[in-house]
């Protein structure tokens, strides 16, 4: 445990950490954080040990071999929302129970010691989320896993401040992702509304991208500040279309965009936005390539937008829920034997926390001798680059070189999934990635 002397220098040392830089933040890392709901009211402790296991058997040739874990529990903290007014994440808390007893038995914890979580959540209340962090700080833990959260800043700050290893798969906040020294983010913050589109256009062999974006700040600094740069590097040609929030016919917009051989057209807002974008494009008989970010299909979309307009849409996606690919296989499996339960849903609101925690356990592979968040954080900027557990084969790697304005970047491009006539996703694609070097 840290003494108050340490506390007091950690904290002192913040300043230097989170001095405020222009943002980076792109619309779709704005409109995901906002998916976790901001309210009040929170409830820390520690949960003791994860469950354990069930039914193991029937999913040993997808877990592989027992490899248990044995000796002194190595203390993880896990920080969740929770139960809100208006969202319920608790669903996360019980993932990282079967992600830890899937790790235990199957792949010796962390350093061959079972892991021993420690959980708190928000309930998406800033101060509670600062409480969170303070406790976790003070109780001599190792590594901290965050999924979704949206008070991450609050969470962060403390953690950082302590130097305790904190690794977080939803963050857009510029201090979080600027943290090179104790903070590692599972996602790549340009791929949404950048690297996607690119890559996409370069698989698709179109040589212009037409970006139809909400004309909110939080979008248009990316859309007119960074993006003409990343097209022209790319040798692409890149034309801006914006138009107002709440605009609910956009035909003439579209007719233009139409009329002036878009290429793909790429679709950026909520899912209002793009539903009046869709619908616009479908009326002047628009026969292009579509894409969007994620944000823009929801079940509203689906009851708006006729399904012949949906068919064949690429859009970008946060995790592979649903099919069958190699890491849904194995999250589905983990759930069935080391959960009590959890429903489809649940399933869902819990992949983040799956890939955080299953991901610090593959960072930190190798590690020996005494556990410290020390010995933690340099084995994580020292992994080599490796898939990242249940994220649809998407990789890995934390040295600081995945994206070197935003060190805390541990992952290059994303996934992308075609929607079929209903407007549900089918197979999963990673796109924009290229290898991590050293």
């Amino acid at each position: 445990m840290r003494t108050t002397a340490e506390m007091r220098t950690a904290a002192a040392s913040l300043g230097r950490r989170t001095g405020a830089r222009p943002g980076r933040r792109s619309l779709g890392a704005v409109l995901a954080a906002s998916l976790a709901l901001v309210v009040f009211g929170a409830a820390c402790g520690s949960d003791g040990d994860a469950p354990s296991p069930a039914n193991t058997t029937a999913n040993a040739g997808v877990l592989g071999p027992v490899r248990a874990a044995s000796g002194e529990p190595v203390k993880i903290g896990i920080i969740s929302d929770g139960a809100t007014p208006g969202f319920d994440a608790s669903a996360q808390l019980d993932v990282a129970d079967a992600t830890a007893a899937y790790l235990n038995e199957r792949r010796s914890g962390i350093g061959g010691r079972p892991i021993k979580l420690v959980k708190c959540k928000t309930q998406g209340d800033p101060s509670k989320a600062t409480d969170c962090a303070n406790q976790l700080v003070s109780d001599d833990l190792v590594a901290v896993a965050v999924a979704e959260s949206g008070v991450i800043d609050d969470i962060w700050r403390p953690l950082a401040a302590a130097n305790v290893p904190t690794m977080v798969y939803g963050a857009g906040s510029p201090d979080v992702l600027a943290d090179n020294e104790s903070t590692f983010a599972l996602g790549d913050p340009n791929y949404a509304t950048l690297q996607m589109p690119i890559s996409l256009a370069k698989k698709l062999g179109v040589h212009k991208v037409t970006a139809v974006v909400i004309d909110v700040p939080a979008a248009l600094h990316s859309a007119q500040e960074v993006a003409p740069g990343a097209f022209a590097k790319a040798g692409l040609e890149y034309q801006l279309v914006t138009v107002p929030p709440g605009t609910a016919d956009m035909t003439p917009q579209m007719q233009n965009v139409a009329g002036a051989h878009p290429g793909l057209v790429f679709v950026i807002g909520n899912d209002s936005f793009c539903i009046s974008a869709f619908n616009g494009l479908r009326a002047v008989g628009f026969d292009g390539k579509i894409s969007a970010i994620s944000q823009c299909v929801t079940d509203a979309t689906r009851k708006a937008v006729p399904a012949d307009a949906l068919k064949g849409m690429i859009v970008s996606a946060t995790v592979p829920n649903g099919g069958t690919d190699p890491s849904t296989v194995l999250y589905d499996a983990v759930l069935k034997t080391y959960s009590h339960g959890i429903g489809s849903a649940d399933a869902v609101i819990g992949r983040g926390m799956f890939m955080t925690l299953a991901g610090l356990a593959t960072a930190t592979e190798g590690i020996s001798g005494t556990i410290t968040p020390a010995t933690v954080i340099a084995t994580i900027k020292a992994m080599p680059e490796r898939e990242l557990p249940g994220s649809g084969g998407q990789k890995f790697r934390c040295n600081g070189k995945a994206d070197p304005a935003d060190p805390a970047v541990c992952v290059r491009g994303g996934l992308s999934t075609t929607l079929d006539d209903k407007g549900q996703p089918t197979a999963f694609e990673v796109l924009g990635s290229t290898p991590i070097g050293n």
